[in-house]
């Protein structure tokens, strides 16, 4: 996802040149002050009895890791902690893949309380991975603040349905600004898979650990990251399906739906001396048709297209972006000068209207016979309106016949060059 900081002088100037067209635009509102949180999920199944890392249990090196992470936690950071396999050690497959709590509510800490309860784990039973995700995310709740889950597990789902993987994607679908990071003890190869499969889906991290140290500074490195995640709640907005009625947007984060192959509108007033910067990213939260994308126009009112952005994907990706970049003349040009401005008889100038850019989000999705096509595909919009500021001049050789010159004077020097040194090489052979 893009996410910019605008600039309160622009937003003030946008209101103040949208006041008088009656017309307020759609906010984005402030962001929201929540603390970080972050849920650690860690796998208690019989596997992790075994003794592979630096002579001990997994079990053993989870728990002295997490000690660590417990004692180092950042003043502010909310942690709850959950736990899959750790009650069960029947062998009914039934009951086992039920087997998920939370030991430790998210909020702030009471670390001897939460070593206790880490320190009374033993390995058990089954590996209902994607049952303890989908708890997770309901034990982190709904906010503005990006949440963390970090798993840490030794081996792949013995419970599926449901997938983890597909988990993973129906929590990124949600919007709901879920990240899980995975830590994998001792993984083969098929475990990998899984586990970068998780991450990859929600915009995570994979990682595998073999020692105490290296499990402990990875948490401790995902908790403080939780800590810089962005605050900003997207707003919700509905797009229309032509420029002239399509809600009017100041710099922020929104939220919408698409359907297959439609086209949304969006507008932005944009000042001539003003850039506009957008991104879109549709989350892919169903299976698709091989070979689609998603396209981002700026178009003038009149449907003239001034700039536009594309993305496309084929087969499984969970999420497409695209962003574009657009102002409405250099900072070298001058102006033409507006009947709008000119004074008027009493001698004041009056304020000119500011253009609105239409944005246009499209698709070319196409649905496979199972997957449902309502509601549409959930987007994110970012908008930031900034004062213009072009790339700097890039040294040229010039144009026209100023080149021409230039490159018929570098053509006589490196051919009189040339036959001087072929000459001398000449002369030189015949007289050794």
């Amino acid at each position: 996802m893009i996410i910019m900081r605008r600039s309160i002088a622009v937003l003030l100037g946008l209101l103040a040149a949208l006041t008088p067209l009656g017309i307020p635009p759609a906010s984005a509102g402030e962001p929201t002050a929540e603390p970080p949180k972050v849920e650690l999920v860690l796998d208690v199944s019989g596997s992790m009895r075994a003794n592979d890392i630096d002579g001990r249990t997994r079990i053993a090196v989870a728990q002295e890791a997490f000690h660590e992470v417990v004692d180092a936690l950042p003043d502010g950071t909310e942690l709850g902690i959950r736990v899959l396999g750790a009650t069960y050690p029947g062998d009914d497959k039934k009951i086992g893949c039920q087997d998920t709590q939370q030991i430790v509510p998210v909020g702030p800490v009471n670390r001897e309380l939460a070593k206790a309860a880490i320190a009374g784990l033993r390995p058990t039973g089954f590996t209902p991975v994607g049952l303890a995700l989908r708890g997770a995310a309901k034990d982190l709740g709904t906010g503005g603040t990006t949440r963390r889950i970090v798993l840490i597990t030794d081996g792949e789902d013995t419970c599926a349905p449901p997938d983890p993987c597909e988990v993973a994607r129906e929590l990124a679908a949600q919007g709901t600004h879920l990240v899980v990071d995975t830590l994998g003890l001792a993984p083969d190869e098929k475990v990998r898979k899984q586990l970068v499969c998780i991450a990859a889906a929600t915009g995570g991290t994979y990682t595998s650990a073999n020692s105490v140290e290296q499990l402990s500074g990875r948490i401790k490195q995902l908790v403080d990251r939780a800590g810089d995640t962005y605050t900003a709640t997207p707003a919700l907005v509905t797009g229309t399906d032509a420029c002239g009625d399509a809600p009017i947007l100041s710099p922020g984060v929104y939220t919408d739906r698409e359907k297959f192959q439609e086209h949304r509108y969006y507008r932005v007033p944009v000042r001539a001396d003003q850039e506009l910067r957008a991104s879109v990213s549709v989350a892919l939260d169903r299976p698709l048709n091989r070979d689609y994308g998603v396209l981002l126009r700026a178009t003038a009112a009149d449907g003239r297209e001034l700039v536009r952005g594309t993305d496309a994907g084929s087969g499984r990706t969970d999420v497409l972006s695209t962003g574009l970049r657009w102002s409405a003349s250099e900072p070298d040009e001058e102006p033409e000068e507006d009947a709008s401005e000119a004074p008027s008889e009493g001698g004041a100038a009056t304020v000119p209207e500011t253009p609105t850019v239409c944005l246009v989000v499209s698709n070319s999705f196409s649905a496979q016979n199972a997957s449902a096509q309502v509601p549409g595909m959930p987007v994110e919009l970012t908008i930031d309106v900034v004062d213009f500021s072009p790339a700097p001049n890039s040294p040229g050789l010039g144009r026209g016949w100023v080149l021409l010159l230039l490159l018929t004077v570098a053509g006589l020097l490196t051919g009189l060059i040339a036959g001087w040194l072929t000459r001398w090489w000449v002369a030189t052979w015949r007289e050794n």
